[in-house]
């Protein structure tokens, strides 16, 4: 149970997205590989998700939502003093897609740095923030996912290929002070975890040290989905106890869009009511660690998620890397 005395707080101020224009079908993907629209859709959810276009790169989809989400707090760039990108899609090697925002911001001071946890990203990116924030040695942060997991494909890999897609989504978090209850607006909880003894059920087969290449996409999906309930459910059920809340009291939860049934057998496992969870995946496809702040924006805008609701962000990425954060909006 979290202690009643006065802490700082993480408070989501705003909130942005960014999907490229170019949005791809299931239908369109019937003519480029040997798959179905039914076979997707069967299996995992997705009807369409959407490409980066030529030349569009993971720090551009990312400066967009940032600025989004900072004319939705009201904010200008210079109230930022940082910037954490959860990305496994970088536009180079180095420099990080955080000090290029922060750059194409007009931000020079405070600190922009990247974190890699591929779908995980977004979570491990807010708990990360979380730290400082609270810890007193900064006041505002930019936390953005961003990816174009669509340069990772492999076109010849049908099982992976229809799974993923780009996109960018951002949140303001600004420390303020709470009481110490779960009453308190902010980031409440968060529990992280990595196991890298999983690492052949899910990976990239390229890099700079290995084969000098970018490489593609490689997936156990069976396995995946093995262990992504249980794993989940793990860190949920660990939240729960931190803060001495149960699926009942959730307003909303907001899972990693990477597969409907994954989705559905997490919630139910929880006892999290259907009616309760954000699910976008049919939408976006699999984001990585741009899915929870997409499906965050969906919910906010359409206007489920209001001012005071308390909301289960979780996820699960390669490595295998997992996490949960549970935050009264």
């Amino acid at each position: 149970m979290t202690s009643e005395s006065p802490r700082l707080r993480s408070v989501v101020r705003g909130l942005g997205a960014y999907l490229p224009e170019r949005t791809v079908t299931n239908a369109d993907l019937e003519k480029m590989v040997e798959t179905s629209d039914e076979w997707i859709v069967q299996r995992t959810g997705i009807r369409e998700r959407h490409f980066a276009a030529d030349g569009e790169t993971t720090s551009m989809l990312g400066e967009r939502a940032a600025r989004a989400a900072l004319a939705d707090a009201g904010l200008e760039p210079g109230d930022i003093d940082l910037i954490i990108v959860g990305t496994s899609t970088p536009d180079y090697t180095f420099p990080s897609v955080a000090t290029q925002i922060q750059a194409a911001l007009g931000i020079t001071a405070g600190v922009a740095f990247d974190l890699q946890a591929v779908c995980s990203g977004f979570v491990f990116a807010v708990a990360t923030a979380d730290k400082f924030l609270t810890s007193g040695s900064h006041k505002r942060a930019l936390v953005i996912g961003a990816e174009t997991f669509s340069r990772l494909l492999d076109w010849n890999d049908r099982t992976t290929c229809v799974l993923f897609g780009d996109g960018a989504g951002a949140i303001v978090l600004e420390a303020q002070p709470g009481g110490g209850t779960i009453a308190d607006r902010g980031v409440l909880s968060s529990h992280l975890r990595s196991d890298g003894r999983h690492r052949a059920k899910l990976y990239v087969d390229g890099g700079v040290s290995t084969t000098r290449t970018v490489g593609h996409l490689r997936m156990e999906g069976k396995e995946v989905f093995r262990h992504a309930v249980g794993m989940v459910t793990d860190v949920i059920k660990d939240a729960f106890a931190a803060t001495g809340t149960s699926g009942d009291d959730l307003d909303w939860f907001v899972p990693h869009q990477a597969n409907r049934r994954i989705i559905d057998a997490s919630a139910e496992k929880l006892n999290i009511a259907p009616q309760k969870v954000v699910t976008t995946v049919h939408r976006h496809g699999n984001t990585s660690a741009a899915s929870i702040p997409l499906a965050l924006s969906v919910a906010r805008d359409d206007g489920r998620i209001k001012p005071g609701d308390l909301v289960m962000i979780e996820a699960m990425g390669g490595g295998f890397t997992w996490g949960s954060a549970l935050i009264r909006w």
